[in-house]
């Protein structure tokens, strides 16, 4: 275990209004065309909160889905300080996903971005629980009909009390909703406020297609300033942090890796920060030495999951040694287990990465207290790796099949549902390939009902009709179109029959040598 706890409020809102006190004048969060102190923050969130109490009387959940904007940032803390429980909703998902993450997690209220919203009317009379959607996000007025200038109803939430839900993918491919207490939450912004070295002279800029609470809640536990970058191009983040003065810049190691990768323009510089932080997947060791190198300061990353708040390992940030996740933050202890006997390895030793610590999840929804974590408080990760003598983490693989893709979870048995729906699908695994624009992207293969073509096939519709390459573009087609954008097939294939192991197990990784390969098989 490293350092002691840091201290922190019992409530996690109590961070944004403990901010408000010490520092009322300080920017909390801007973008090129707003700008919101930490006074007018508090304000408004006490405001909207008001009028969630008067949507919802009762403790209930209530979902939030917008891409990066301020009013994020508002309704995740108004949903806590009206008591309630705030369920952060990728903005990104299809109907289906939706539908099942909402239904997860019984939301009441939704405070949604336009196009999240469209895609919520598909399937909301699915949703006999969800009485009111408010439109939040660029364009809208929600939050300002939503404010009331009535006073808050006090409500007895405590440290131990749910105070968030984060949905993740696990091994079956559906997200499931993890649980976190207002200590959870707390704990970790604190954790990582201090791992990351963020103070009130701090200016963050987020460079990141959504608003994570990870970085809403260390900012605001520091009394930082956070800077929003929604372009996605790699030096619209470096102009960005230069215009606002920023001393870190957060962004995903794909977007890192194409700033590594982009030849460097001689107009754009970066002045003010002082440090490149990664997260959420492994960023490339020669990718952060170029960067280190490029702009003259310490790229570091961290890891963690959505059942730990998420972090539990930065770098060093000023001295980080590329290729690892770290050491433990304050309060965190890790150990790598033997994957067959579950016995504790020593440094060197190659095992599932286990974690315990105050940011640990109470458990998933609709599963008693403790779910996916050991009596002793120890939670399997399903990640493989190593440490090093000085407690360093390095990780190696990974036991589930799921891979990223901009930063984004996919699950091949999501994608492979939706292909199995079309009947011309006899069959299908989908696997992970490696893509330099992407970090990794999603290939088929296929086999399609009395083909028998065993051929490799590309995803469009370039040759007559009625050939298997033809049938196969539009399955994928079709697919692409009832899925987000991460979970794309991009390559595909067809087979005569999925190769598999004597107890009828599918190697995925075989499977992906195979299509990056284009080389058929037979069944």
């Amino acid at each position: 275990m490293t350092d002691r706890l840091p201290e922190v409020p019992d409530r996690l809102d109590e961070l944004l209004t403990r901010a408000a006190a010490a520092h009322p004048s300080r920017r909390a969060v801007v973008t090129d065309d707003f700008e919101m102190d930490y006074a007018g923050f508090d304000a408004r969130v006490t405001a909207v909160a008001a009028g969630l109490q008067a949507l919802a009387p009762e403790p209930s959940v209530v979902a939030v889905g917008t891409v990066l904007h301020p009013d994020t940032a508002v309704a995740y803390y108004a949903a806590v300080r009206a008591g309630h429980t705030v369920a952060v909703v990728n903005p990104l998902l299809r109907e289906d996903d939706l539908l099942h993450v909402l239904g997860l997690g019984g939301a009441c209220v939704a405070l949604l971005d336009p196009e999240l919203n469209a895609r919520l009317e598909q399937v909301r009379d699915r949703l006999p629980a969800l009485r009111e959607v408010v439109l939040i996000g660029a364009g809208t007025d929600g939050l300002d009909r939503l404010a009331s200038p009535a006073p808050l109803v006090p409500v007895a939430r405590g440290a131990g009390d749910v105070a968030a839900l984060q949905f993740t993918s696990g091994t079956t491919g559906r997200p499931k909703a993890v649980r976190l207490s207002h200590r959870n939450v707390t704990v970790n912004a604190a954790q990582i406020a201090v791992a990351h070295r963020l103070d009130g002279a701090t200016v963050t800029l987020n460079h990141l297609p959504t608003y994570h609470p990870m970085h809403l809640n260390s900012a605001i536990a520091a009394g930082a300033t956070q800077v929003l970058c929604p372009a996605p191009e790699p030096y619209a983040a470096v102009a960005a942090a230069d215009r606002h003065r920023a001393t870190i810049l957060y962004s995903l190691p794909v977007r890192l890796a194409r700033l590594a990768a982009a030849p460097a323009p001689d107009s754009v510089s970066m002045t003010s920060v002082r440090r490149i932080a990664s997260g959420g997947s492994a960023l490339p060791a020669q990718a952060a030495r170029r960067l280190s190198e490029r702009f003259g300061v310490p790229v570091f990353q961290g890891y963690g999951l959505a059942e730990t708040s998420p972090l539990t390992h930065s770098d060093d940030p000023d001295r980080p040694v590329h290729g690892s996740v770290g050491t433990p933050v304050a309060g965190t202890e890790c150990r790598v287990v033997d994957i067959d006997s579950r016995s504790v390895l020593a440094p060197g030793g190659v095992g599932e990465v286990q974690l315990r610590g105050p940011q640990v999840m109470l458990g998933y929804a609709g599963g008693p207290d403790g779910t996916g974590v050991e009596p002793d408080g120890w939670l399997s990760t399903g990640d493989v790796g190593r440490l090093d003598e000085d407690g360093r983490l390095f990780l190696v693989d990974r036991l589930k099949d799921v891979f990223k893709c901009d930063n984004f979870l996919v699950a091949p048995s999501d994608v492979e549902r939706v292909l199995r729906r079309d009947p011309r699908v006899a069959d299908v695994v989908v696997v992970e390939l490696a893509d330099a624009g992407h970090g990794a992207v999603a290939g088929a293969l296929v086999v399609l009902a009395d083909s028998g073509s065993g051929t490799p096939t590309g995803t469009r519709p370039d040759t007559p009709a009625g050939t298997p390459r033809d049938d196969l573009a539009d399955v994928v087609a079709r697919a692409n179109d009832a899925l987000p954008y991460y979970q794309h097939v991009r390559d595909a294939m067809t087979l005569d029959a999925i190769p598999r192991s004597g107890n009828g197990k599918v190697q995925r990784r075989l499977l992906a040598q195979l299509l990056a390969e284009r080389r058929p098989v037979a069944g």
